[in-house]
């Protein structure tokens, strides 16, 4: 079975929650090939002949990032950092593409391929959630979506840490989607 994680991080909460999937599902199924990929480098041809397609990104001003959602995050931590306060490093690759573009170049499926989608999220009222619009847009694209579209908490926005329990949920929910 060939397994594709792609996701888009900024700070690193959601590809700890990317990796923790990918965890659970080589638990789940030690003969799977699973790779998990940043956005950046998952190229049309990554998701060719995959079994499973998962795909994951943080959750900005209640949806999906977008590119100015993305360079008004990086500016905030930009901006903490320069008057001393605590920032967080952007992974690399965080000022490129996100999953809202990389979705322009991903090739239709072959039918009856299968996809999950993922989100990290505040766990406030009323915060929004891209998990169910990127599972609309596999779903789309010619997937099948498998699995109810997931969320997993972050203590503050952007920059984290996940709440307590949220990389064991992720773990229990890859698993769960073989």
């Amino acid at each position: 079975m060939q397994i594709v994680i792609v996701y888009e991080s900024l700070f690193g909460n959601t590809h700890e929650i990317a990796e923790a999937i990918a965890e659970g599902l080589r638990e789940a199924r030690p003969d799977a090939q699973v790779a998990c990929l940043q956005v950046a480098v998952a190229g049309a041809d990554a998701t060719r002949g995959a079994d499973l397609l998962v795909v994951g990104g943080p959750t900005h001003l209640r949806g999906m990032s977008f590119g100015l959602s993305r360079k008004m995050a990086l500016k905030a931590e930009e901006t903490e950092a320069k008057a001393g306060l605590a920032a967080h490093e952007p992974e690399a690759g965080a000022e490129g593409p996100g999953v809202r573009d990389w979705f322009h170049s991903l090739p239709r499926p072959e039918p009856g391929s299968r996809a999950a989608a993922f989100d990290t999220r505040l766990g406030k009222p009323m915060s929004g959630g891209a998990a169910h619009v990127i599972a609309r847009r596999l779903s789309h694209h010619g997937y099948i979506v498998v699995a109810e579209p997931e969320g997993f908490i972050i203590e503050d926005a952007d920059d984290g840490p996940l709440s307590k329990g949220e990389h064991d949920r992720a773990k229990a929910w890859g698993a769960s989607l073989v």
